[in-house]
């Protein structure tokens, strides 16, 4: 039953970045249409991360007290709504509006799925679980090429956003069908309950799920030293990685001299690429904690390396064939992708509860956000006072990996595993 649970997280996942995704790839159609200032793209391209990092926090807090299966639903319903109404925007403003309360809704989505995999899952199978729903923003970015430039197509770009709007309200009747806790669960038989308690420290039934909601350790969150590791090191992870969010289609359009056509042909290789390498990432981290290597090193190899690697962006604006640059950018794009299942399996790593995952992811959620809002502003500024280069956001986009890459190996600090026997307690007679 866990992996049905983690593949509608995955497809929750996959919705939120079709949604968040499609404005960056209408962006072109509503410049068009409405005047748009690089500048003032790069506002818009940002507004969503407003509202999605503020909220960040907040979310997680509602997740530790109330569970996924209340909050998760709500989001979902909610930012479905908003990405519905940006098909009535008439402007800049309008379109901002929109975007702020779809970043409001899309708040609590990746901590609800880092939740559900601590609560579902063994530890030697967290980062694997981690990588399955992780693969949702992936095929959500790669999805939202052809989707959005086709509706834009057959119907305008308004189009598109109606019909992406339609898909979360589906997932939600989805949800609520399968999600339970894993303790309360009909299809959840005693040796699989057993093999999801088998490694974790804490007791196998928490006060979560026994006792009702639980008070969250605010002051010993804020002072945690590696509450801060991971908020910081996600930080520079989003600032090297949302330019494929934001600023990507426009990239390759405007300034490498893609077609419409062209774009909608092989745009959306390097996120269908990062799809296999984020799963592999997961894999790679899991095999290494089953061989016995400890969790620190099984957890940041992957992250590391991955991060290393997708450094190589800083090449792009140097390389004058475009064939070269989109090789380039699959590799920059599925090296990032490789270190996220480790990555979003380190909130259950360091929390000191399974309560409190939920509050953990979002503080690291919310560093992601921070570097996700700064991005796409810092890159329209740039480009508005350098003429169009794109030499210093790329460049700087490999400096920020290198720099969470240092900070995931050098400040985080990863709990050992505590064994417990995978027993099967037979039911009473």
């Amino acid at each position: 039953m866990r992996w049905t649970i983690v593949g509608f997280s995955a497809l929750g996942l996959t919705i939120a970045y079709l949604d968040r995704a499609a404005l960056s790839v209408a962006m072109p159609y509503m410049s068009d249409e409405f005047h748009i200032s690089d500048a003032m793209q790069g506002v818009m391209l940002s507004a969503f991360f407003w509202t999605y990092a503020l909220f960040q926090i907040p979310s997680g807090w509602l997740l530790d007290r109330f569970g996924p299966r209340v909050v998760y639903p709500i989001a979902v319903g909610w930012w479905s709504i908003w990405t519905a109404l940006t098909a009535l925007a008439r402007g800049v403003g309008s379109v901002m509006v929109f975007r702020l309360g779809l970043g409001i809704g899309e708040a609590p989505v990746q901590p609800a799925n880092v939740k559900v995999v601590s609560r579902w899952f063994p530890r030697k199978e967290r980062a694997f679980a981690s990588s399955l729903f992780d693969m949702g923003q992936q095929i959500g970015t790669t999805l939202s090429i052809p989707v959005v430039t086709g509706l834009a197509f057959i119907g305008g770009w308004r189009l598109a956003f109606v019909v992406i709007g339609l898909a979360g309200l589906l997932w939600i009747v989805g949800w609520l069908a399968v999600y339970r806790e894993p303790e309360e669960h009909p299809r959840v038989s005693a040796a699989e309950l057993a093999h999801i308690h088998s490694d974790r420290e804490d007791e196998p039934t928490t006060a979560a799920t026994t006792s009702g909601p639980t008070e969250v350790p605010w002051r010993n969150l804020v002072s945690d030293n590696q509450v801060w590791a991971l908020t910081i090191g996600y930080v520079f992870r989003s600032l090297s990685g949302a330019f494929f969010l934001t600023w990507y289609p426009s990239y390759l359009l405007d300034d490498r001299g893609f077609s419409e056509a062209d774009f909608g042909m092989v745009g959306w290789i390097p996120s269908l690429i990062a799809i296999g390498s984020t799963v592999l990432g997961g894999v790679v981290s899991d095999r290494l904690l089953a061989a016995g290597h400890s969790p620190n090193l099984a957890r940041k190899i992957p992250i590391v390396t991955g991060l290393g690697i997708s450094a190589c962006i800083g090449f792009a604006p140097f390389i004058d064939s475009n064939l070269n640059l989109m090789i380039l950018l699959t590799v920059s794009s599925a090296a990032h992708s490789f270190a996220g299942a480790a990555v979003l399996s380190l909130p259950a790593e360091v929390a000191s509860s399974s309560d409190h995952v939920g509050a953990v992811a979002g503080f690291q959620n919310f560093g992601s956000q921070v570097g996700n809002l700064i991005s796409p502003i810092a890159i329209g500024i740039f480009l508005t006072t350098s003429g169009g280069s794109y030499v210093g956001p790329l460049v700087g986009s490999a400096a920020c990996c290198l720099v969470s890459a240092a900070i995931y190996l050098f400040w985080v600090r990863i709990k050992p595993v505590v064994t417990a026997p995978e027993t099967v307690q037979e039911p009473a007679a």
